[in-house]
């Protein structure tokens, strides 16, 4: 099986050769080419050099262009800060919708208008182009409140939920038109799946989410499957109180992070639901050895069964000893 028939063989509940293997990599990528990551994240033909490199030499089954949160916000003119070796990151203290009444006047960006969505439209092109028969293609968009966070500021959104609803609202629908967009260029590039970060998600509580996330993030999950492609979520943090609303859904994979447990999550989302994840990918995977990555991806197997894709909880931190990420792969290769 290739990488890619592999993932989609798993997901259509078919059987397979090997567990799938797919770990978040980012800033190990980069460093494996020996590339600044700041040239790993504004240009699309250096992230895909390390994606191939990274994904050959690992034999993992899929390649994505996630690099940072930052490219629709900043194609929405916010203020991005840019380093020589680290991520991108959103200015907040000059938030683009510091004031709220900017929404009013706040237009969708085109994502193949020039920006930096479209950098990362032109990744998937060239990831399809060069490695997509063999290996599945992961596209990437923000959910509803990590992008909503992203534009006002996570300290203010989260005040807006309770002080102004309809504003979270209006917030939220334009988030989600604009990552349909984005998600759409995307797919028409050459993506398989595209991936959801919504980190935000994880911090509002299970009452906060059922009433104004959970809706928003159904909508971008159908609308996605609705283009042809396949729906990742990946939610950083603790999700464990909101891990029934995640699995009511139907994304075709869910990734859990290492505070979130696989047990509880197979028994909150059912049998047929595809987990990834979740050992911590500092404590274990980072600072461990390969007997202890080992051990505990095979107890995260235990727990979520058979529906069950390799990976960290979260990304494969830079300075990862390698031995660590070949045990990861040695376990899916050999179950």
């Amino acid at each position: 099986m290739t990488g890619r028939e592999r993932i989609l063989a798993m997901i259509n509940g078919e059987s397979v050769d090997s567990l799938p293997l797919m770990p978040i990599t980012m800033m190990f990528a980069a460093d494996r080419i020996g590339v600044k990551y700041r040239d790993y994240a504004t240009d699309h033909r250096v992230l895909a050099e390390a994606q191939v490199r990274t994904a050959d030499e690992f034999d993992f089954d899929y390649v994505s262009v996630i690099s940072d949160p930052a490219r629709e916000a900043a194609d929405c003119g916010a203020t991005i800060q840019y380093f020589e070796d680290q991520p991108p990151a959103i200015v907040e203290t000059n938030a683009r919708l510091a004031d709220k009444m900017e929404l009013l006047h706040l237009k969708i960006p085109d994502p193949l208008d020039g920006g930096r969505m479209l950098d990362r439209v032109q990744g998937v092109a060239l990831l399809k182009e060069r490695i997509g028969q063999d290996k599945l293609v992961e596209g990437w968009v923000e959910g509803p409140c990590a992008e909503g966070a992203d534009l006002r500021g996570i300290n203010h959104v989260m005040g807006d939920f309770y002080e102004d609803p309809p504003f979270i609202h209006d917030l939220f629908e334009f988030v989600i038109e604009m990552e349909l967009r984005f998600a759409r260029a995307q797919v028409e590039a050459g993506a398989d799946l595209i991936g959801v970060g919504d980190a935000a998600a994880s911090l509002v509580g299970p009452d906060l989410y059922r009433e104004f996330v959970w809706p928003y993030e159904k909508r971008l999950v159908d609308g996605i499957h609705q283009m042809g492609a396949l729906v990742r979520l990946h939610i950083c943090g603790n999700t464990r109180p909101i891990l029934d609303g995640i699995g009511k859904l139907h994304c075709d994979i869910v990734d859990l992070d290492s505070l979130a447990p696989l047990a509880e999550a197979r028994k909150s989302m059912g049998p047929n639901q595809v987990l990834l994840g979740n050992i911590d990918p500092v404590s274990v995977l980072h600072n461990g050895t390969a007997a202890r990555v080992r051990d505990a991806i095979a107890q995260c197997h235990r727990d979520a069964g058979t529906r069950y894709i390799v990976s960290a909880g979260c990304e494969v931190p830079r300075d990862t000893p390698l031995e660590n990420v070949r045990a990861l792969r040695d376990y899916a290769r050999s179950h």
